[in-house]
C-alpha cells in the first residue's frame, strides 16, 4: 500500500546514543509510504548513532526541539538505545513533546528503551505495552501491562522489543500511522 501516508508529517525524537538502525529503518518505512519524516533533537546539527555498543554513524538533525512544533506532526516515532531515551528523559522540553502526542490521542511508535520516555510523558498507565526487557519493571510499576512480544498495539501505541522486531514493528507502526487519531483511552493525569 505504498504512498499510505502521503501529507503526513512524522517526528522521530531522538539524541546521541540511539539505536542507529531502529532509527533508519522506520524512517525508510515511513519514507517509502510517502510520509515526511523529521528527525527532531535537543540540538540542531547531528546525533551520534550507534550499533548496540559501538558508535556508529552521525544522523542529521532535521529540526531542533526548540523550532519543532508537535503540532504539526501526525505521528511520532521513539527510537531505542540506552543513552539516547536516557538523556531525552532528563530534558523537559522533550518530556513535553511526548507528551502532546500522549494528550491528542496521536500514533506513537517506540522501540526497545524508547519506552522509557513515555513513563515521564504519562503515555504508559493502562497500556499494554512491551519493550526491552530491562524496562520490564520500570514500564509495570508506571502502570503498563507489559507482556514479551515481538510488537504489540494498543489504541494507536506500537511497542516492540528489539532490532530483530524491526520489521514487524515498522508493519505495525504504518498501520496505526495510518489510521491516525485513536480514541477510547485517557492519558494519566
Amino acid at each position: 500500500m505504498a504512498n499510505s501516508l502521503n501529507g503526513r508529517k512524522v517526528a522521530v525524537l531522538a539524541t546521541d546514543g540511539v539505536e542507529q538502525v531502529e532509527l533508519t529503518e522506520p524512517v525508510k518505512a515511513l519514507q517509502q509510504e510517502g510520509a515526511e519524516v523529521h528527525v527532531v533533537a535537543p540540538q540542531g546539527g547531528t546525533i551520534q548513532g550507534w550499533n548496540h555498543f559501538d558508535k556508529a554513524d552521525s544522523i542529521p538533525v532535521d529540526k531542533a526541539l526548540d523550532a519543532a512544533d508537535p503540532g504539526s506532526y501526525a505521528a511520532l516515532v521513539l527510537p531505542g538505545g540506552v543513552i539516547n531515551p536516557d538523556q531525552l528523559r532528563l530534558q523537559p522540553k522533550a518530556i513535553a513533546f511526548i507528551r502532546h502526542f500522549v494528550e491528542q490521542r496521536k500514533p506513537i511508535a517506540a522501540i526497545c528503551h524508547g519506552p522509557w520516555t513515555l513513563i515521564d510523558a504519562g503515555g504508559v498507565k493502562g497500556r499494554k505495552m512491551t519493550s526491552w526487557p530491562s524496562l520490564q519493571a520500570d514500564l509495570r510499576n508506571a502502570g503498563a501491562d507489559w507482556v514479551d512480544q515481538e510488537v504489540v498495539t494498543d489504541q494507536g501505541l506500537v511497542t516492540s522489543r528489539k532490532p530483530d522486531d524491526i520489521p514487524a514493528f515498522c508493519r505495525k507502526m504504518i498501520e496505526e500511522f495510518r489510521e491516525g487519531r485513536h480514541g477510547g483511552w485517557q492519558a494519566a493525569e
